[in-house]
């Protein structure tokens, strides 16, 4: 059984700056386990482009409001608590927090190594993720 408490992960290697925000991450690879679960933030008022090549993921917003907009077709979705959106076929978007911190519970399949990092200036990723 793993028990972690988010105050046990803060300020350690699995609370990760990844551009506009923090990702800190309770399970990664490392654990065994074969997806990972995280507790995001991103930053009030930032647009991130992020795409996820190797892995696929799934978010729920438990506090913030922001957009997820599909980088290819345009279409958007605003986000609030008890919203969740699915990454299924690796999508290219944009993640966009309005006026206030956006909140997400994450889960990645397959697991993170747990030292991904997104490159938000050239619009790429690491290649691990």
């Amino acid at each position: 059984m793993i028990v972690r408490k988010l105050e046990d992960i803060e300020g350690t290697e699995r609370d990760v700056a990844w551009g506009n925000g923090r990702s800190r991450r309770f399970l990664i690879k490392a654990d065994g386990i074969p997806y990972s679960l995280t507790d995001t933030i991103v930053k009030a008022g930032t647009s991130s482009f992020l795409q996820y090549r190797n892995h696929i993921e799934t978010c729920y917003c438990i506090a913030g409001k922001g957009r997820v907009r599909n980088d290819i077709t345009g279409e958007e979705h605003v986000i609030v608590p008890g919203t969740m959106y699915a990454l299924d076929k690796n999508d290219a978007h944009h993640l966009i927090a309005d006026e206030e911190d956006l909140r997400l519970v994450c889960v990645f399949v397959p697991s993170l190594n747990g030292d991904e990092v997104h490159d938000i200036a050239s619009k790429g990723l690491s290649s691990a993720y």
